[in-house]
């Protein structure tokens, strides 16, 4: 309530005689929550909150100019104060990608996706070295550690005896090389359904949120969050469609992309097995650390595609070996490796 005030006060100080209202709209896995404020002449504007003794907003500042500099539908940065850890936006609306879209009617998702895919060749093309943090392999590693630690330790509670410990430290090793042999471009780490917002088509679409923990690394890493997303699937050949697409686009873009669409699907394959590796693990400690329980109903979806990817590849077998060894035994609240039926 006291940090409400502080912005109401910070507001009052930006807009004397104005009168607004102020309303929660919405809050992420981080200590980061948005207030819609909507002003006497019905325009709104949303705060970001980042209280500064847990969050540091420069990252989002600075990504915020580099995807707008790309040409992308970001929040426009209207009042800032650092201090207090407050930041007056552009409102991009509250109808996410994953509140439009409809599970049965693909057809309909398929504009919806190609914006999208427009969107991140834009962001890729204007990508530069030593503009965002590297996705080394140190950062890369710790992400995989993720699930020993939380998902495999905390969660299901399995102790891997020291043959499978090996084994998956083994896969991990495998996993990163091929990562960290894609070429490289901006990524946002969080380019999904959640994070797009569909808007007016005036302005752009999609919407792009979220994007603070952007870094340089593996050009399909974005194309997993966007086309395997722990929100919502689509059947495989319908996925497949839209990655040919932005193959497509993204070599007539000129991006340092595979010339070969099967080496490209193999690496976005891989990436996509340590991505849901770490989700799996971030879900968990979102659960067991932070008494976030929200995530949890994503799980089996999550599990889903990490087990196709992996019965796919024999050099992923130790990992296979894993998550056979999860699905023989009842996970914590009841929820499994397979998907929830219906």
């Amino acid at each position: 309530m006291e940090r409400q005030q502080r912005i109401e006060s910070w507001l009052g100080q930006l807009w004397p005689g104005v009168s607004f209202t102020l309303a929660p709209a919405s809050a992420d896995a981080s200590f980061r929550r948005y207030f819609r404020v909507t002003r006497n002449d019905g325009s709104t504007r949303i705060v970001m909150d980042a209280p500064p003794s847990h969050e540091d907003v420069k990252p989002w500042l600075q990504v915020q100019q580099l995807f707008q500099a790309a040409g992308v539908h970001v929040p426009a940065v209207e009042a800032q104060d650092l201090e207090q850890g407050f930041l007056l936006l552009s409102d991009l609306g509250n109808t996410t990608y994953l509140s439009a879209l409809d599970r049965n009617d693909p057809a309909g998702a398929r504009q919806h996706y190609l914006d999208a895919v427009d969107a991140l060749v834009r962001i890729q093309a204007a990508s530069r070295p030593g503009q965002l943090p590297d996705y080394d392999r140190a950062l890369l590693k710790r992400e995989l550690d993720l699930f020993p630690d939380w998902y495999l330790a905390k969660h299901v509670q399995i102790e891997l005896d020291d043959k499978l410990r090996k084994g998956l430290e083994t896969v991990f090793e495998k996993i990163m090389a091929v990562n960290l042999a894609e070429p490289k471009v901006y990524v946002h780490r969080d380019y999904h359904s959640r994070n797009l917002m569909v808007t007016p088509a005036n302005q752009g679409n999609p919407g792009i949120i979220d994007f603070q923990d952007a870094v340089y690394g593996p050009i399909s890493y974005d194309l997993v969050s966007l086309f395997k997303d722990a929100y919502i699937e689509w059947d495989e050949e319908i996925v497949l469609d839209w990655l040919i697409t932005y193959w497509e686009r993204a070599r007539k873009a000129g991006l340092p992309i595979h010339a070969d669409f099967a080496s490209f699907h193999r690496d976005y394959e891989w990436m996509g097995v340590q991505r849901h590796v770490k989700v799996l693990g971030i879900f968990a400690r979102l659960y067991h650390r932070d008494g976030k329980d929200g995530y949890l109903k994503d799980m089996p979806l999550v599990a889903h595609y990490l087990r196709k990817a992996v019965t796919r590849y024999d050099e992923l077998s130790p990992l296979r070996k894993v998550l056979d060894l999860v699905e023989n035994k009842i996970t914590v609240l009841g929820y499994t490796m397979e998907r929830s039926k219906g």
